[in-house]
């Protein structure tokens, strides 16, 4: 993921809610009830972010998808046994299975 979407993201998110928080505090009748200018705050911060963070929200949405796509294709280790199966495979239909444990090739005297 970006970090540059990401942190723009949230900064701008938060700065939607803090300023307004901050000027309706100015107000003397917000100061006896703040957790109604919290409310107030909350909401004024989502409605600039659903109208004003299209672009930044769209480009987090897209990092987070690359990312869960990323995750979900194969390991190193996995793409390596496959490899290793594979190698197994083949060796056996040409006829040169490898040894397994306690299989001892016979000696010829």
């Amino acid at each position: 993921m970006k970090i540059r979407s990401l942190l723009t993201y949230t900064i701008l998110r938060l700065a939607f809610f803090l300023v307004p928080l901050g000027i309706m505090m100015l107000f003397p009748a917000f100061r006896n009830m703040w957790w109604l200018a919290v409310i107030f705050a909350g909401l004024i911060g989502i409605a600039l972010s659903v109208i004003l963070l299209q672009k930044p929200r769209a480009q987090l949405s897209e990092d987070l998808y690359e990312r869960k796509q990323r995750r979900a294709s194969k390991s190193a280790r996995e793409i390596d046994e496959e490899i290793e199966n594979d190698a197994n495979e083949s060796a056996q239909a040409n006829g040169s299975a490898p040894e397994g444990p306690g299989e001892e090739k016979p000696v010829d005297r």
